[in-house]
């Protein structure tokens, strides 16, 4: 209550703070059914999971994520620091282009690998002619399914969450401190490495474990590059070997793993203080000229290059292909599209809905120790959960659900995950933190002052948060529903384990293309997630450009 005081805010009342509560239960509730489900199968499950299954699939986890991990911190961070520290040609395209992977998911670059990169497939036919080589048998590249496919494909498609946040520390660092280190005898890359990149670390650290996530959640790219990680082990043992305890195991040695990313994220995190008393002046940019800047120009592309332009065009290619051929688009393809849309306009309105109640209830002036703050941060551990270990989760208690509704309605089959409902739920708890940290953020920024005045003339806290704070948080609400509505367009592994029957989204259309081999209509549902998910990148690239003015 203090803490209330103090800010000029009011607590909100018990209904408000029981829906809140009642969130976080609800995020949490999955985690708690898995465990449940885990430890109820009898132990000769782990003796076979311990045996046959988890050395492999950890192995391959593990050197998956150290692989994209290094490979997002050099790509991520040199990109970084280059467009900041330097001025080259392309400079002013290129900082923001660098964020366009980030409208990629990684099955779709791994589905446009797969066709671009295929032994004869148009890339390695035109480096043979360029060699003088006849056939394959001649001459070829590595196969693009193996654990280094896998990493590349990944480490340039997640580099963006490096990327942006570092870029975003770097602008902010203060340049008499480089200028210091200079005056005290170090080269440019010894500033760099003592001064800049120590500073840097904290969002070094957010960035790397948010691709790490990613990688983990990934099942597409994965298996579609013959790499069986703990995530594909959840969904073939479930799904080929309808083996759901043994998928729930698997799944909680998955939890095990983001713990252990969230630890390390925190420790990246902890202990870091910078501060300075001189006023701050940011770092200018040294002009480079000659064979030096058309280099750097080089270097900032590449990663653009290989993570969405040369995909994004293969994909066009083929689409376009396609109609001209006047195959056109076929029924099935037009049903994705419409379940697609349905699907994530259904999970935007619940996730924004339940995010405004969170984050009114604990909004800002609440000490972040306080335990109103608990549901805030329970809701974030959402995006943290893979989305088959959230699969998982939900199965049993939405079971339980369909079973209760059947006998108390006299309904037939499950109506839960029939008319899916459990899918819905799975992608709001996943999404949640997407609108609780955008509508907390807006929050912040309105004076306390406007509240005290509503109050003063009468209004209660609905009527204050409908009439003073819902049009001042319009554009913080729909910045939020808009990541949320294109991350529910692109989302696999969630709708490929809880989706009713008959029901396609363009992801999973996408994922049975590619299994099938067969890559034309794909190429058309893959260009449909593509332009959507450009227009989240959009608002990150003005945003920069508003930082750096």
């Amino acid at each position: 209550m203090v803490s209330f005081l103090r800010s000029g805010l009011r607590p909100v009342g018990p209904v408000w703070q029981g829906a809140t509560w009642l969130i976080a239960l609800g995020v949490l509730a999955p985690m708690v059914s898995l465990g449940w489900l885990a430890l109820g199968a009898d132990f000769a499950h782990w003796q076979h999971l311990a045996r046959h299954v988890l050395p492999d699939a950890a192995l391959n986890t593990g050197l998956l994520l150290a692989g994209v991990g290094l490979l997002v911190l050099i790509v991520g961070t040199g990109c970084a620091w280059l467009v900041t520290a330097c001025d080259f040609p392309g400079r002013g395209l290129l900082h923001w282009a660098l964020l366009l992977p980030l409208a990629m998911p990684a099955y779709i670059v791994a589905f446009a690998y797969l066709d671009l990169l295929h032994p004869i497939g148009p890339v390695q036919g035109a480096l043979r002619w360029l060699l003088g080589y006849d056939s394959p048998r001649q001459w070829r590249l590595p196969d693009l399914r193996s654990m280094g496919g896998a990493i590349f494909v990944l480490g340039f498609v997640l580099y963006p969450y490096v990327y942006m946040t570092a870029r975003a520390m770097f602008m902010t660092q203060p340049a008499h401190l480089m200028e210091a280190a200079r005056s005290l005898g170090e080269t440019r890359w010894g500033a760099f490495c003592r001064v800049a990149l120590p500073m840097a670390r904290p969002a070094l650290a957010v960035g790397l474990s948010l691709a790490l996530l990613e990688t983990l959640n990934d099942i597409g790219a994965s298996e579609f590059l013959g790499v069986n990680t703990l995530t594909v082990s959840v969904y073939t043992t479930w799904i080929t070997r309808s083996d759901l305890a043994g998928a729930a195991q698997i799944a909680c040695s998955m939890l095990l793993a983001v713990v252990l990313l969230v630890w390390l994220e925190r420790q990246g995190r902890s202990r870091q203080r910078f501060a300075s008393a001189q006023r701050m002046r940011a770092i200018q940019p040294r002009r480079l000229h000659g064979p030096l800047a058309w280099g750097a120009t080089a270097a900032a592309a590449l990663p653009v290059l290989i993570g969405f332009a040369a995909p994004a065009a293969y994909l066009a290619w083929e689409t376009l292909k396609r109609l001209r051929q006047g195959a056109g688009i076929s029924a099935g393809l037009w049903a994705s599209l419409g379940n697609t849309l349905g699907l994530a306009l259904g999970v935007t309105l619940l996730s924004v809905a339940a995010g405004l109640v969170v984050a009114w209830a604990t909004r800002t002036g609440i000490s972040t120790r306080s335990p109103a703050r608990w549901p805030a941060r329970v809701a974030a551990l959402g995006y943290a959960v893979p989305g088959t270990v959230l699969a998982i989760g939900l199965l049993t208690p939405a079971l339980a659900l369909d079973a209760g509704f059947a006998r108390l309605f006299g309904m037939d089959g499950l109506p839960l995950m029939g008319q899916g409902m459990v899918l819905v739920a799975a992608c709001v708890i996943r999404f949640l933190v997407m609108p609780v940290g955008g509508i907390e953020a807006g929050l912040a920024r309105i004076p306390p002052t406007l509240e005290q005045a509503s109050r003063l003339l009468g209004e209660n806290t609905a009527g204050t948060l409908r009439r003073v704070h819902l049009p001042l948080l319009r554009p913080a609400i729909a910045t939020s529903a808009l990541l949320v509505f294109v991350d529910a367009m692109k989302e696999l592994p969630a709708t490929l384990l809880l989706r009713p029957a008959d029901f396609d989204t363009l992801a999973t259309w996408l994922y049975a293309e590619a299994a099938r081999g067969t890559y034309e209509e794909g190429a058309i549902a893959a260009l449909c997630i593509v332009v959507a998910g450009l227009v989240p990148v959009v608002l990150l690239a003005r945003s920069q450009l508003r930082m750096r003015r």
